[in-house]
């Protein structure tokens, strides 16, 4: 593929109306594929990588929203525009509530579309690979704060999160209860260095118990460590 022309996927049942949209996209030097039911989209949305995807709501086997919901819970922000001959309110709320980040009603004008995606792909950011925290299929988004193991997005509290980065920034060296007080409390923190042990085990309950294997370890008499699953 051309790396200078943007990607775009075509999720719509419609036979005639997908090679349409593909025919004028391609024509204004955009590279194309079609899905035409919601598990080979899900399945290219995850395979590959997309500057954008138009996603019709009615497909069959998945829906469109459900979707764009598995796609956003898996930590993909790539734009995505619903088409749907819908054009009561509530289904448009629902697809915007779900992370789409626009929504055209059927029929409509190809000018309008294009003017869309301009606009969607002029807006879309630069992932810096370089502000993410990686061990395994654990990732920690620096810039939004952002946990995902397994394509699972965690939620974390301020203090969970901040336990989490040292512990990875620091994977594979063992760090004691003293150092991880002075990283993660702060060198004017005068309480006991059990609460390490207790958000130690906060941590554990959320991302490694539900997976079943675990990337905090103990070191008996020392402290905590990560490191990659053998």
């Amino acid at each position: 593929m051309n790396q200078d022309q943007p990607t775009i996927l075509i999720v719509e049942d419609e036979q005639k109306l997908s090679r349409v949209l593909q025919l004028e996209l391609e024509y204004e030097n955009y590279q194309t594929e079609i899905a035409n039911n919601g598990k080979d989209a899900l399945e290219l949305i995850t395979e590959k990588e997309w500057d954008l995807v138009l996603l019709d709501i009615m497909l069959p086997g998945l829906s469109g929203v459900e979707v764009l919901r598995r796609v956003r819970k898996s930590g993909d922000l790539t734009p995505i525009i619903l088409l749907t001959a819908r054009d009561e309110v509530h289904d448009k709320v629902n697809g915007l509530d779900q992370g789409a980040n626009d929504y055209v009603t059927k029929p409509f004008q190809i000018e309008e579309l294009l003017a869309r995606i301009r606009v969607h792909l002029r807006n879309t950011p630069i992932q810096e690979d370089e502000n993410v925290l990686k061990l395994g299929e654990l990732s920690v988004h620096l810039d939004s704060r952002e946990v995902n193991r397994a394509n699972e997005q965690i939620e974390l509290t301020p203090r969970e999160y901040d336990l989490l980065v040292c512990l990875l920034e620091n994977k594979n060296i063992v760090l004691t209860r003293d150092q991880l007080i002075e990283q993660v409390w702060g060198f004017d923190y005068f309480g006991d260095t059990n609460v390490v042990d207790v958000y130690v085990r906060y941590l554990r309950q959320k991302i490694d118990k539900p997976f079943g294997e675990a990337y905090i370890q103990t070191v008996r008499g020392v402290g905590y460590t990560m490191k990659d699953i053998d």
